[in-house]
């Protein structure tokens, strides 16, 4: 019935069919290559096959750009169940989209005639002219924006192509950026679907997202997008004593602190309670020259420093002081601050007139190497002192080098105990007691100069100035004045906060991160942290666990199986002392035979154990037994070894009874059943439940000149196999005490492996005197 509705449903058809052919042409099956079954494991796989052969980066291929877009985009669908099965169903990527290219090619043919392109249909644009001068990508994030966070805070904002959340952000980001771009805030966009791995970098994983970046440091943004909070986000990120608040009670002491700071002094006048944004940027920016202070104009705690200087109330204004704190050496005033006046305004007077070096950079920046005749730079450099006698010659050298400011002189000053081996260098080693003058002009990086002593040194009398402006008339007439070279060291950095400091600064610095993560739930980036963490504490409680459920099984006696005693008994302190453990106390338990544990820790000891005696007096027993501890420490970790002493004073019937045991066995022993014998220094290894022992001869070392080496070194051996040579009226027996046991660590080590001979007794002496006298002699 009405003939316009007709003319829009006909001409709406076209459009439909060239939205649909543009998706069916633009198919990301076919794009990556897989079929529409494919698995997820499948369509992950054919991406980075793609990704890989097809990145700009790496091929050269004029169409690979496009070409990694459309894998990209691909990818992004069909790894999507949603969007991958709105696709299979519609041709859609989803609800109302169509796919692909049908927002570049589908509506262009129609856009002049209808006056509608993507956004008709909310698609966001694939790049947006006004983010497009701000796009970042891998290589120049870490070049350019990663160097450049060190002098003035980033705002990124991470998007992609598909993302409709970013749509509702754009207006408060673009007026957020208007408002801090010309206060100096550098501004970044990162696109996820092209810039995965800056991305990543940035340890972003959705979008939209909005970072900080400071001294390389990235925080991310939580809060609400609003523009007051994102300017008080930028505001956060800067250092919180950036800028000093200044009164009448404390802007004399601001300004006198130029020569401990060696740094000149600049004081803002607003009539604002607190620091703009725009001045603690440029604080920033310039920290490592420039103190800056902010004086409130309102406060009425401030009307002294106001008529002092005579500030103009209705106008922000800025004072510079270098040496002279009562007169400024520079002023603006402007209603309109800009971020441009402001940053040439203090890099024009960023340095002292007479700055002290303190590091490397400051030498650099003020003497620079060297590059055209028209361009030198010669700096006048006054080697001195700290002390107080040396306060009117630098005062002096301040007023000369004031009276006589030119752009190719640089005048400074050093202190020869900071700067020693520049001093050295300049002075030919020699240490000066008063203060000296060098003309030097740097001629390379590496440090070579060429340089010129004003003779005479410097007082700051008149006769000392006159004499280092001629030097200096001279230099500008004829280069070749400075006669002399040398190669400078590298000045050590003054200013630089010790190690202690630094190291807690860094702590602070990676709890706060750690905080910032777990208060907000960032667990990718905290999963390497917490797992590091759990592991650490998984295998020390579970070590604790292990030794305490194997601490009773270890301490249980070995009972041998009654098949096999008769078969491996001989051999059971062999096999057990083998595996020896290390000692798990920091000292030797060693008790004393008694006729109390007489019985215990012999007769009646356990089937494979062993208890090692050491012999001993009463003069002797305490560096004998601290030898034996000594010796037997590395040993006492094996459960069946025991250590004990037996005092010869005590049992002194004990030695040779046990001996007359042995020698109805073997003749080895004949000449040992003697109560004369010094048995002080002998080593038992006594098997009570077998009735076997091995026997150590202490070592014996004496000062008589007859008693050849040979014969020491035949003793030396005999004494570990238990045979004994044949007593020589000749050998020594006055050595010291603890010398008698040196090789008793070899000899455990040979009872350990069980190569020691064993010496058999029928029955166990007692240490009853009665009793062995009556078993001797029977």
């Amino acid at each position: 019935n009405h003939p316009q509705h007709k003319r829009l449903v006909f001409s709406t058809v076209p459009i439909c069919v060239q939205v649909g052919e543009a998706a069916a042409e633009y198919d990301p099956y076919k794009v990556l290559g897989v079929s529409r079954s494919a698995s997820q494991a499948e369509v992950k796989r054919a991406y980075k096959t793609l990704a890989r052969e097809w990145h700009p980066d790496k091929n050269k291929d004029p169409k690979a750009e496009d070409m990694f877009i459309k894998i990209s985009k691909s990818y992004e669908i069909l790894s999507n169940e949603e969007r991958r099965s709105n696709f299979d169903r519609y041709g859609q990527m989803d609800e109302n989209q169509p796919f692909g290219q049908s927002q570049h090619h589908g509506f262009r043919g129609f856009h002049n005639s209808f006056y509608f392109d993507e956004s008709f249909f909310h698609f966001p644009r694939s790049r947006d002219f006004a983010d497009s001068k701000y796009l970042l990508h891998h290589a120049q994030f870490n070049s350019d924006v990663l160097p450049d966070s060190h002098k003035r805070p980033y705002l990124i904002k991470v998007t992609s192509e598909w993302c409709f959340a970013c749509i509702h952000i754009e207006p408060v980001w673009k007026e957020t950026v208007q408002q801090l771009e010309p206060l100096g805030v550098g501004i970044g966009v990162v696109d996820m679907g092209y810039e995965r791995r800056l991305a990543n970098q940035l340890g972003v994983h959705r979008v939209p997202s909005i970072i900080g970046l400071l001294n390389g440091r990235v925080t991310l943004f939580h809060q609400a997008v609003v523009r007051e909070h994102l300017q008080q986000f930028i505001e956060d990120l800067l250092p919180h004593r950036l800028v000093e608040k200044i009164t009448d009670n404390n802007y004399l002491a601001f300004l006198d602190s130029w020569q401990v700071e060696n740094k000149p002094s600049v004081l803002l006048f607003d009539q604002v309670p607190i620091v703009p944004l725009l001045y603690k940027l440029t604080a920033f920016a310039f920290r490592d020259y420039v103190r800056f202070g902010f004086v409130d104009q309102g406060d009425p705690q401030n009307t002294r420093i106001l008529q002092q200087f005579n500030i103009n109330t209705y106008a922000p204004t800025m004072l510079l002081f270098k040496e002279d704190t009562e007169k400024p050496v520079d002023i603006i005033q402007a209603r309109g601050m800009k971020r441009q006046i402001m940053d040439e305004f203090v890099s024009n007077n960023k340095f002292l007139q007479v700055p002290r070096l303190v590091n490397q950079q400051l030498f650099d920046e003020l003497c620079p190497v060297k590059q055209f005749h028209r361009r030198r730079k010669y700096c006048v450099l006054l080697i001195t002192g700290e002390d107080q006698a040396f306060l009117p010659s630098n005062k002096a050298f301040l007023d000369f080098a004031t009276a006589n400011s030119k752009e190719v002189l640089r005048f400074a000053y050093v202190y020869q105990r900071q700067q020693q081996p520049l001093c050295q260098a300049l002075l030919h080693s020699q240490v000066s007691l008063t203060p000296q003058v060098v003309i030097l002009e740097r001629r390379s990086q590496a440090g070579k100069v060429m340089y010129r002593s004003v003779n005479g040194g410097w007082n700051g009398s008149e006769e000392d100035k006159y004499r280092l402006h001629e030097h200096l008339e001279l230099l500008q007439k004829d280069p070749a004045y400075l006669s002399s070279d040398a190669t400078l060291p590298e000045l050590n950095n003054e200013m630089a906060p010790i190690f202690i400091i630094r190291w807690v600064n860094a702590a602070c610095d990676y709890i706060l991160q750690i905080y910032d993560d777990l208060l907000y739930s960032n667990w990718r980036e905290m999963m390497p942290i917490l797992s590091l963490i759990f592991s650490a504490l998984f295998i020390l409680f579970g070590t604790v666990i292990i030794q305490a459920f194997s601490e009773p099984g270890e301490n249980k006696p070995q009972k041998p199986k009654p098949k096999e005693q008769s078969q491996t008994e001989d051999d059971a302190s062999s096999r057990t002392s083998t595996s020896s453990r290390p000692p798990k106390k920091d000292f030797v338990e060693v008790t004393e035979l008694t006729d109390i544990t007489y019985t215990s820790n012999l007769v009646r000891l356990r089937p494979g154990h062993i208890n090692v005696v050491l012999v001993l007096t009463n003069a002797s027993k305490n560096a004998l037994l601290r030898k034996f501890a000594k010796e037997v420490f590395s040993f006492s970790g094996t459960q069946t070894l025991h250590f004990s002493f037996l005092n010869a004073d005590k049992h002194r019937h004990w030695m040779p009874s046990l001996f007359h045991s042995a020698s109805d066995a073997t003749d080895g022993l004949s000449d040992e059943d003697d109560e004369s014998s010094d048995y002080t220094g002998h080593v038992l290894a006594l098997n009570g439940h077998k009735r076997y022992f091995c026997l150590f001869r202490p070592v014996f070392t004496g000062d008589d000149p007859n008693s050849s080496s040979s014969e020491t070194s035949s003793r030396s051996s005999s004494s570990e196999d238990g045979s004994r040579p044949k007593r020589a009226s000749s050998r020594a027996t006055s050595i010291e005490v603890h010398h008698k046991l040196d090789k008793l660590g070899l000899w455990m080590e040979r009872l350990m492996e069980g190569t020691l001979p064993r010496l058999h007794v029928p029955v166990w002496p007692s240490l009853d005197e009665t009793a062995n006298t009556c078993s001797m002699e029977s």
